[in-house]
């Protein structure tokens, strides 16, 4: 204004000429200012754009507004580091905790893009990672299925059969969104453990009130029936002494008979409840550290001559040599005694008979011994049976065999599965 003044009303040309200057100097100083500010302010938004919080705004203008203004964006980047540091031990204590879980954890989206996954489920599915949930589709199909179609809140079985393992998983899903994506959360565990635990729980029991029962019943009939063998056979020697009538002697004679009859049944009735109380009777395993290798060649040595008779050939295979066991030696050999007497029955009439007994670290680290043979193998339908007490595809089996060395198994924290392809070979596995 005092620019155009003197431009209008007056000829002061030094004084107009100043007050000129002085303008352009005064516009000049107020954009550089406002440059400065700009500047400023652009790179504070930066930093949180891009959550870059290390900048810092030296306090060292002569302008105490801007220095205020520095010292407030230094604060609020101050209050931003703490809340992205508290943030990230969030995360980070998450994570451990996720990952530490003994439950497989699989976050995905609807189609199957993985987006986290923790240490049990690369142990469970032996993958190092997952990026989708089709690639497990090689390992089960069904499984893949259930998890694209789980439903909120929904829990289902899948049964998974391998050669060397069957595993039941428990499967849980749950869903929710992130930022307008829909994710997956599913657990998956396997209950197979805890379900045989159950299930031997149930047999022993049933097995306890039958035998309990049966031998209240049978015990005092063995014992009348020995009794009244006892007084017949003194009665018909008495008869006999005497030349009683022929008939009356016969007809003693035939009861006499029956009795003994009864008496050899309730015996056998006896032993066959007896039998089946060895499943309730399983010693306290006595845990040792023993070599393998000795364990199975003392199994080979039992069963040498009668191998060697049947022209049977036996290879053993340990994998480390040196590969040891924790667990009870004695019950662990009659395990696999029972497992080899029925591989040499199941061989009987093969051309060219074969078993294997082989010990090795499977692909989940534990101790696995396979006894492996070439008859005739087990039915499909039959496979889910032959672990159950009672049943057994021998004529004169009792059905304990196969139960009791599932239960010493149990005792000592393991399983024992079937794998059977009929005429070409059947696997039995003991994990530890």
């Amino acid at each position: 204004m005092a620019f155009a003044f003197l431009l209008m009303q007056t000829e002061l040309t030094i004084t107009l000429t100043m007050i000129g200057v002085i303008a352009i100097f005064q516009v000049v100083s107020l954009i550089r200012h406002a440059d400065s500010t700009n500047r400023l302010l652009n790179s504070f938004l930066q930093s949180i754009r891009y959550s870059d919080f290390t900048r810092t705004f030296q306090v060292e203008s002569s302008d105490d507004s801007l220095n205020r203004l520095k010292k407030t964006f230094n604060d609020v980047i101050g209050d931003f580091q703490a809340v992205r540091a508290e943030k990230e031990e969030s995360y980070h204590y998450l994570q451990t905790v996720i990952q530490h879980i003994g439950i497989a954890l699989i976050a995905f989206q609807k189609d199957g893009s993985v987006e986290l996954i923790n240490n049990a489920t690369k142990k469970l599915f032996q993958v190092r990672t997952l990026n989708n949930i089709q690639n497990l589709r090689d390992y089960s199909p069904d499984l893949v299925q259930r998890l694209l179609t789980i439903k909120h809140g929904e829990n289902t079985l899948v049964k998974i059969r391998e050669k060397d393992d069957y595993l039941q998983l428990s499967v849980y899903g749950t869903e929710f969104k992130i930022h307008n994506r829909t994710i997956i959360l599913v657990s998956i565990k396997n209950i197979q453990h805890e379900l045989d635990e159950k299930e031997m729980e149930s047999w022993q029991k049933l097995i306890r009130v039958l035998t309990h029962e049966i031998m209240n019943s049978i015990t005092p009939i063995s014992s009348l029936s020995s009794t009244v063998n006892l007084l017949m056979d003194d009665v018909i020697g008495s008869l006999k002494e005497k030349d009683s009538c022929g008939d009356d002697v016969e007809s003693l004679q035939e009861i006499y008979s029956a009795l003994q009859t009864i008496q050899k049944r309730t015996e056998g009735l006896i032993h066959f409840v007896n039998t089946y109380r060895n499943l309730t009777r399983i010693p306290t395993p006595n845990f040792n550290i023993f070599p393998v290798t000795r364990l199975l060649n003392n199994i080979y040595e039992l069963h040498r001559q009668e191998m060697n008779e049947k022209h049977v050939a036996c290879k053993i295979v340990v994998d480390p040599p040196t590969l040891e066991l924790y667990a009870d030696e004695q019950l662990i050999e009659q395990v696999l005694i029972n497992l080899v007497k029925n591989a040499i029955h199941a061989i009987e009439g093969r051309e060219s008979p074969e078993i294997e007994m082989k010990a090795f670290l499977n692909r989940r680290g534990k101790i696995t011994i396979q006894i492996t043979d070439n008859g005739a193998g087990i039915l499909p339908e039959v496979l889910d049976k032959i672990f159950i007490p009672f049943f057994s595809t021998k004529p004169q089996g009792s059905g304990i065999g196969l139960s009791l060395s599932r239960q010493i198994l149990r005792l000592h924290s393991g399983t024992i599965n079937v794998y059977s392809e009929p005429d070409v070979e059947t696997r039995f596995t003991l994990v530890f």
